[in-house]
């Protein structure tokens, strides 16, 4: 599979309603208050400009517009996500605050240095060129503005097959990499490290709920799940081995953020008008 195809496996993967109802609203561990808590790391102030990175149906680039009441982008590769996430910015009044865009993490189509701040949740171990990902997150970044990232951390090399193949990419682990790894990507773009946490509980307690769900939706609506494609063995295997290894220092989550250093060092053109 390449570059594309992975990237389109699993934006199709994420606007799947099925998909929203085993991760709920936000899509990643640690829910809207692990988002608050990267958004006060971040000091973000009303009016700011800020970019949500793989946006999925707009959660956080709402969260951050209504709570925070800075001026927010989002960028998502999935057509469908994005169409969903302007239906709610609409719903919530907040359509002249936030702004969905149809587009790739890899080639942002913003222009040069506009963004006071990034915000890229449980996204970047998804990206097939990492690298490229960060050094978009730098060039669309003012000199002095910060990034935040939360994601799913792993040692590659002692993952359990369960937890290699696509189902698990698609859960973010599959591709993720070791925290101090993408503190390395974020360097080698010109992006300095602030300050690190762990939140392996979060991941815990996202792998329980999409099981919970799991089991009710297998009672509720199987024809909801076999219409998704969803092979319920196959989950359970995968839950099952995300658990042990979150227990085993294997996997886990983490927040991270850092600053683009002022005088910057991104010639690139901007990528359009």
């Amino acid at each position: 599979m390449d570059s594309d195809q992975a990237k389109s496996c699993c934006a199709e993967a994420y606007s799947d309603d099925v998909v929203g109802l085993l991760l709920g609203d936000s899509y990643h561990p640690g829910g809207t208050a692990l988002t608050r808590r990267l958004a006060d790391r971040l000091g973000l102030t009303p009016d700011m400009r800020v970019l949500d990175v793989a946006s999925g149906r707009g959660t956080t680039a709402l969260l951050l517009a209504d709570a925070y009441e800075v001026r927010a982008d989002a960028v998502d590769y999935s057509p469908a996500s994005t169409a969903i996430a302007r239906g709610a910015a609409g719903a919530a009044g907040l359509t002249g605050r936030v702004a969905f865009t149809t587009g790739d993490a890899e080639r942002l189509p913003y222009r040069n240095a506009v963004f006071d701040a990034v915000v890229c949740e449980c996204a970047l171990c998804t990206f097939p060129d990492k690298r490229r990902a960060a050094a978009e997150f730098f060039r669309v970044l003012t000199p002095g503005g910060r990034i935040g990232i939360t994601d799913v951390t792993a040692v590659p090399d002692r993952l359990p097959p369960e937890l290699r193949g696509l189902t698990a990419r698609i859960a973010c682990i599959a591709d993720a990499r070791p925290l101090e790894e993408y503190a390395e990507i974020l360097a080698a773009a010109g992006l300095r490290t602030l300050a690190v946490e762990r939140h392996d509980e979060a991941m815990i307690r996202m792998v329980d709920q999409i099981q919970a769900r799991l089991d009710l939706l297998r009672v509720t609506a199987p024809a909801r799940l076999a219409q998704a494609g969803v092979d319920l063995g196959a989950a359970r295997a995968v839950l099952d081995a995300a658990r042990a290894a979150v227990a085993d220092g294997v996997l886990g989550y983490a927040l991270l953020t850092a600053v683009r250093a002022r005088g910057g060092r991104s010639g690139e053109p901007p990528p359009g008008p």
